[in-house]
This record gives structure tokens, C-alpha cells and sequence, in this order.
């Protein structure tokens, strides 16, 4: 079926009411054409509207522009997925030794390094601040052994952009305009705050006011720095389902590891990627977040069909399921897999064996029986404690290890899987990350 351009510039429109989103973008590659529509404002302070060349913080979406210059200089015989990071990074260093010395690109890439990676720190502004990060990694414990589980890792792509800077001899931002942004002709996809400010850029928003802070440390530029209008988003990764970049990019679409906790961005990780299956066909994706902006990227292979929505606050999960999940149906047939919800008929539980504190850098969940229900809180921990508030709320069994909660005001119920590694740790898997419980 093709695009119905009318429906979806209102449908748009009534989505962003509905979630209390104040703008967003999106693009749709579809049977050979690209379809673009924007509805609502970039700010709430100023009123400026909303354009299809606006350009938002696409957050992690940039892992898989880090993931593709490895894969890049992979191709050109300067490393392999199997190269251990020190190999390239004589200096790397993480508290673990053995780690030090064995954690490959393949374990960045994958997010099985273990390295206990929300470590948001500025190293300032200048041309050293990716090394400055690494230098600083030495302190980084290990949420989990190598290559034991999959926890979502900012940190391990940070070091995968220091070692493109080592073998390109570029800065990052730099590295990443000659080998992906230049050659695929993109005018609209920019990392330092200076190049934004030339177009226009949204501003994130926090419990519906205008963000104080922009963006993110120039530090976290390879795991989440790209500002990018939804077009150059889907000819990125068309550029992926096409060629014209990689030399073979389903490389990047291999199975590396099985996400413990499904339900959220799929079923298992590739190199980049995550990968999930709907009715029995791929689909690749991405999504990321900064402060107060968000971004979701899908495509299915074996139709080019590519979409990539943009979002500045209010309830995005809610907005990018919904999106992926009309629009998905509606051009493909293709059934969105539905998130898990509290059952019909109660679920029996014992609950009091997940009681305890998970802790990893950047974040505590505690959870404890109230009445022989299972409550969590979840508190932001280090230097981005103070842009997300801490969350109390039930969980309900889905079955014997998956529960669901829904924060007050939440519309999409969120997951989280108990489960045990190989040595019998007991460990929590919650927005994407694997938690260890420390009492």
C-alpha cells in the first residue's frame, strides 16, 4: 500500500496532541519514494514551528553511525570485530584487568563488554575529550562478567569512537563527516552544538517545560551526539538495506547475543543493530534519547520500507510505538509485536525472592513487597540525577520473572525481567540494561 500523505500529516498531528508531545518528524521510505511530515513546535518558549528539516537529537540512533565507521575501517583491513581494544588502545584501561586486556570491538559493539557503562562525564570542550573519557574509564567496574549477558553500554561506544580516532587520525566528529555523512550526501546531520545552530533544532522538554540544558557532554558524542533531520536518518539507513556504504551491511544484522529483557527494542543484538521478528520477518531498529528529545528508527530488508521518527518531550515511547505499530500495519500488513500488559487472570508469584537493591553506575532500583504486591523505585544516580525526578510504582506478574509498571501519567506499560546469570547472580533487566542486585 502506499503512503496516504493527508492521513499522516493529520494523523501526526493528532498523535503529538494525544501523547503531549510539543513537535515531531517523521520520515517514511516506501516503495521507492520518501515521504516527510512535521506537526508542532521545536519549543514551547518560542513557538517555532516544527519543519521536515528540522533537526532533532537522534540520542543512540548514533551508536549505529559508530558501529558503521568500525565496520567501515573493518572492511578496509584495519581492525576486526575479534581486535581487543587494547590492540588499537595500549592506554585503555578498565578496573578489571583482564577485561582490560580482552574486551574486543565485537563486546563494544554488541553491548556484552560488562563494562557498568552509563558513565556520563564532561571532559570539556576540546578535540581531546573523547581521550580524556578513556583515560577515565580505568575506574569502571563490571556490571557483569565478559560477555555473560547483554547490558546496554554508553560508555563502550564512547571507547569504540576513540579507537576510530586512533586509526583514522581525526576527531570523531570529523571521522564520522568523511566516512559516512560526506559520501551519502547529507546535508542535514551535524554532531557540535555551533553546526545545529546554523538549521533548525529542537529543544527537548522535561515534564512539559523547556529543557535548561541543550544537550549532552561533548564526551558522549559516538553513543548519542548526532542532530540529524528524519530524512538524513532513513537515507542513513538505507545506505544499509541498499549499499553504496558498507561493502556487505547485513554483516551488522548477525546475532551477537539475546536480549534477556525482549519486549522493549527486540529480541537479540547484532553489531549495532537490535533485531527483532515480526510475523516471521526482520526488522531492524534503533532507538535513542537525550534531555528531553527522542528518536526511533525501523526498517524491515526484505521491503526497503524505512521510518525514522523525531520527538522533543512528552510521552515519545508512547508516540514511536504507536507510529511503528499503525504504520507498520498499515503499509506491510506487519503486525508490531504487542508489549507485555498485566494479565486478564492474576499471575501467582513469589515475589519476595526480587526483593532488594539492583545498582549499576547511573542508576538504583529498589524493590520491595507492600501487602504481597512488588513495588520498584527507580532513581537516576551521577550527573544526570537532576533532569529525571525518581519513580515509585507497582509492578504486576506477568509470568514467573516478567512484571510490568506503569509510572503515574505513563501510558505504555514498561518490562522488566528477573533472571540469573550462569553462576546463579541474580540480576534485573529494565530499559535495556542489566542490573545487578548488591543487597
Amino acid at each position: 500500500m502506499t503512503v496516504d500523505e493527508a492521513r499522516w500529516r493529520s494523523r501526526l498531528g493528532e498523535l503529538i496532541e494525544r501523547y503531549e508531545v510539543p513537535g515531531a518528524t517523521l520520515a517514511v521510505f516506501h516503495e521507492g519514494e520518501l515521504h516527510e511530515f512535521a506537526a508542532g513546535v521545536l519549543n514551547t518558549a518560542t513557538g517555532v514551528e516544527a519543519t521536515t528539516d528540522s533537526l532533532f537529537q537522534i540520542g543512540s540512533v548514533t551508536k549505529l553511525w559508530t558501529a558503521t565507521q568500525i565496520m567501515l575501517l573493518a572492511e578496509q583491513g584495519r581492525v576486526t570485530l575479534d581486535t581487543p581494544v587494547a590492540e588499537v588502545l595500549p592506554e585503555f584501561r578498565v578496573a578489571d584487568p583482564g577485561v582490560s586486556r580482552a574486551v574486543t570491538l565485537r563486546h563494544l559493539l554488541s553491548h556484552t563488554s560488562g563494562i557498568d557503562g552509563d558513565l556520563f562525564l564532561d571532559t570539556g570542550r576540546g578535540d581531546d575529550c573523547l581521550e580524556r573519557y578513556v583515560d577515565a574509564c580505568a575506574g569502571l567496574t563490571q556490571n557483569h562478567p565478559l560477555g555473560a549477558t547483554q547490558s546496554y553500554c554508553n560508555s563502550g561506544f564512547i571507547i569504540a569512537g576513540r579507537v576510530v580516532e586512533r586509526l583514522t587520525g581525526r576527531v570523531w566528529d570529523a571521522a564520522l563527516r568523511e566516512q559516512v555523512i560526506e559520501p551519502l550526501g547529507l546535508t542535514h546531520t551535524w554532531t557540535l552544538p555551533e553546526d545545529v545552530l546554523r538549521f533548525r533544532g529542537a529543544l527537548g522538554h522535561l515534564e512539559g517545560e523547556p529543557s535548561p540544558v541543550w544537550g549532552l557532554m561533548r564526551s558522549c558524542g559516538p553513543a548519542g551526539l548526532v542532530c540529524a533531520r528524519a530524512a538524513d536518518v532513513v537515507a542513513f539507513a538505507r545506505a544499509h538495506l541498499e549499499g553504496g556504504l558498507l561493502a556487505d551491511p547485513r554483516v551488522m544484522w548477525d546475532p551477537q547475543v539475546d536480549i534477556p529483557n525482549p519486549h522493549v527494542l527486540g529480541r537479540q543484538y547484532g553489531i549495532g543493530w537490535a533485531l527483532d521478528e515480526w510475523q516471521g520477518r526482520l526488522v531492524v531498529s534503533h532507538g535513542g534519547n537525550t534531555i528531553g528529545q527522542a528518536a526511533m528508527l525501523w526498517a524491515v530488508p526484505d521491503s526497503g520500507t524505512v521510518v525514522c521518527a523525531l520527538a522533543n518531550g512528552g510521552h515519545t515511547a508512547a508516540l514511536h510505538h504507536t507510529l511503528g505499530a499503525e504504520l507498520f500495519g498499515e503499509l506491510l500488513g506487519l503486525a508490531k509485536p504487542p508489549r507485555p500488559e498485566p494479565p486478564a487472570e492474576p499471575v501467582e508469584v513469589d515475589v519476595e525472592r526480587f526483593a532488594g537493591v539492583y545498582e549499576r553506575t547511573g542508576n538504583r532500583l529498589t524493590f520491595w513487597v507492600r501487602d504481597g504486591r512488588l513495588w520498584m523505585h527507580d532513581e537516576v544516580l551521577g550527573e544526570l540525577a537532576g533532569m529525571k525526578p525518581p519513580v515509585e510504582f507497582e509492578l504486576f506478574p506477568v509470568d514467573a520473572t516478567t512484571f510490568v509498571g506503569r509510572p503515574e501519567g505513563e501510558p505504555l506499560w514498561l518490562p522488566a525481567v528477573f533472571y540469573d546469570l550462569p553462576d546463579g547472580s541474580p540480576y534485573v533487566h529494565f530499559n535495556v540494561r542489566a542490573t545487578p542486585r548488591i543487597t
